[in-house]
């Protein structure tokens, strides 16, 4: 079997097609979410703790100054601020995620729980069972 024939037959299978839709909406949903987070929810927030913007909540380790060319060096900071936000996006997420899992494993539950159809009889049993109720008359 050629090594193309391999590869196909394996990315072609159920479990690899549904890894790749789930990391596509996956990268998608991050990316809503990070949207909600930064556009949605942080500004109100930050206006209620006292008009903080949490985009510009840093510690400053350096600051900008002329080197000794004229030219300007960047300022070092620590960005607490986008941690924060990474932070909250994290949590929907992985709450999302987590909500997704649990009505999953309920379902999968109930079906698991659900008694399987008794089999249909086959035609020597019926023809058993209807010597039997000739033989009782």
């Amino acid at each position: 079997m050629s090594v193309w024939k391999e590869f196909r037959e394996f990315a072609l299978k159920g479990n690899m097609v549904d890894l790749a839709v789930g990391i596509i909406i996956g990268g998608a949903f991050g990316k809503v979410v990070s949207s909600l987070v930064s556009d949605v929810l942080m500004p109100p927030l930050g206006y209620l703790i006292g008009g903080i913007n949490f985009t510009d909540i840093k510690i400053q380790l350096k600051a900008p100054a002329l080197n000794l060319a004229g030219k300007m060096t960047q300022e070092v900071t620590i960005n607490i601020g986008n941690f924060i936000q990474s932070l909250v996006d994290f949590t929907i997420i992985a709450f999302t995620v987590f909500l997704m899992v649990k009505v999953i494993n309920r379902m999968n539950r109930k079906a698991a729980e659900e008694p399987a159809p008794p089999a249909p009889a086959t035609r020597e049993v019926e023809l058993l069972g209807e010597i039997r109720d000739l033989l009782k008359k």
